[in-house]
């Protein structure tokens, strides 16, 4: 991915709404991706996109250039996605049901997973993590982040981030096992 140049982030900082627009074409995929793999939903997951871009534009003289824009972005992104969530949580519970994932995965187990179904599938599983679990999860395994990144994104040290990965990938390997996936 190609980053944004600080004329244009400071171009927006001033309220140039066309350099905005650049930085929307350029991270929207981004965030797109943290949400539909946090939420699980498309909808709510484009809707987020535009929240956290709304909410970027509002914050935006706030921003710190001493940290990657994609770091600030999706910082506001995975609290966006925190805050629907435990706002879905309160309407609809997400389904966690591992008798479907079962039957899903017994009535295919000869054929490999495709990677998207592989993903659709972890995902599911990591809803049954604490908020933090799984969004440290999602970070580090599907959206493929260092843990500096993570540590900035979610405000957590070091510690904090290698033992919420430690135990969501514990939690999900077990889950897997317990479905007939071995390593």
């Amino acid at each position: 991915m190609q980053t944004i140049s600080k004329d244009i982030v400071r171009r927006c900082k001033d309220g140039d709404k066309n350099a905005f627009r650049m930085i929307v074409v350029q991270y929207q995929r981004m965030i797109f991706s943290l949400a539909i793999k946090m939420l699980g939903d498309e909808e709510e997951a484009k809707d987020t996109v535009q929240d956290v871009f709304m909410k970027a534009w509002l914050e935006m003289r706030r921003y710190d250039e001493q940290y990657e824009l994609s770091t600030w972005l999706y910082t506001i992104a995975s609290r966006v996605c925190l805050d629907k969530k435990r706002k879905m949580k309160r309407i609809v519970p997400l389904p966690t049901d591992e008798e479907v994932l079962r039957d899903y995965c017994a009535s295919d187990m000869q054929h490999q997973l495709e990677n998207r179904e592989w993903v659709s599938i972890v995902r599911v599983i990591a809803e049954g993590l604490s908020d933090k679990q799984r969004l440290v999860f999602t970070l580090s395994q599907l959206e493929g982040l260092k843990s500096q990144q993570i540590e900035e994104i979610t405000g957590l040290d070091a510690t904090q981030v290698k033992s919420n990965l430690y135990v969501a990938r514990k939690s999900v390997k077990e889950r897997l096992k317990k479905l007939g996936y071995e390593e």
